[in-house]
């Protein structure tokens, strides 16, 4: 399977962000998209944060109540090798360029995506490979589901 987009998603602050089929993407981040906690949240290296459909479906088959954008995640992935996405690594999904700049550490706002609260499910500390990345915009433009996903 191609690497492509499966879905985007936003919110006007807080979690579960809902499903939006395109969006534009500038340096700071997705158009309309808001964060409540700008000191760990939001800002020109955390622009984005990604997660893998893979791994959301296996995070269910664990029994977590995890869907697309309940993580407070901007862009979910289908087809990459997730073991890939690490700081530095640089993609263009759609006409969008990005560099991968930190894993996201789980915080308590997450809490309801996860059996029995255990959002350090994702922790890249415990369960390295598990964790949503965040990344900067490198080249602005509008991202759609669907779109070509390319690791650069």
């Amino acid at each position: 399977m191609a690497a492509r987009i499966a879905s985007l998603h936003r919110s006007g602050g807080g979690v579960p962000k809902p499903r939006v089929p395109s969006a534009r993407i500038t340096v700071d981040g997705m158009e309309g998209d808001r964060q409540r906690d700008l000191e760990y949240h939001g800002g020109p290296d955390r622009a984005l944060v990604l997660y893998s459909q893979e791994l959301i479906a296996a995070l269910q088959r664990e029994g977590h109540p995890v869907s697309p954008g309940s993580m407070g995640e901007n862009v979910v992935l289908a087809g990459v090798d997730w073991a890939t996405m690490v700081p530095g690594t640089r993609l263009r999904l759609g006409e969008v360029e990005i560099e991968l700049t930190a894993y996201a550490p789980p915080c308590r706002t997450i809490k309801r995506s996860f059996a029995d609260a255990r959002f350090g499910r994702v922790s890249p500390k415990s369960h390295p490979g598990w964790s949503r990345v965040c990344a900067r915009v490198v080249v602005e433009g509008v991202m759609s589901d669907g779109d070509h996903v390319e690791i650069l």
